[in-house]
């Protein structure tokens, strides 16, 4: 058995972060609310919640959907719901929490946002 070179260790070195990099998580930005009309009316704020899992085995190995993929819709939708009268939302922000389980994930979407109302 041979002992690494500096030269070899300095290039694994090297390779390691990259290969982080290059296989890190990306993802293109999504609209979760549509254009807001040109004129319109804030009624107050919105919030709502929307939650699905994955589960089935250990959470790494987790593979069964259940309510995962709609989650931000519900989210969205809920906080609609909250004010009476709102037909849409402005400055919205998305938070995601993960709860971990034994046997599964729990991933929660909060959507807030001003909830408006189109005017003539």
């Amino acid at each position: 058995m041979t002992t690494p070179t500096p030269r070899s260790l300095r290039r694994l070195l090297t390779a390691l972060p990259m290969a982080g990099l290059l296989a890190g998580c990306a993802s293109t930005p999504t609209n979760v609310a549509p254009l807001p009309p040109a004129k319109y009316q804030v009624l107050g704020q919105a919030e709502g919640k929307g939650c699905g899992s994955l589960g089935l085995l250990f959470p790494v190995y987790s593979f069964l959907p259940i309510g995962l993929n709609e989650r931000v819709e519900r989210a969205y939708q809920d906080a609609l719901a909250s004010v009476p009268g709102a037909t849409s939302l402005v400055n919205v922000s998305v938070v995601e929490h993960w709860n971990w389980w034994l046997l599964a994930t729990q991933r929660c979407v909060t959507v807030t946002g001003d909830a408006i109302k189109e005017v003539s």
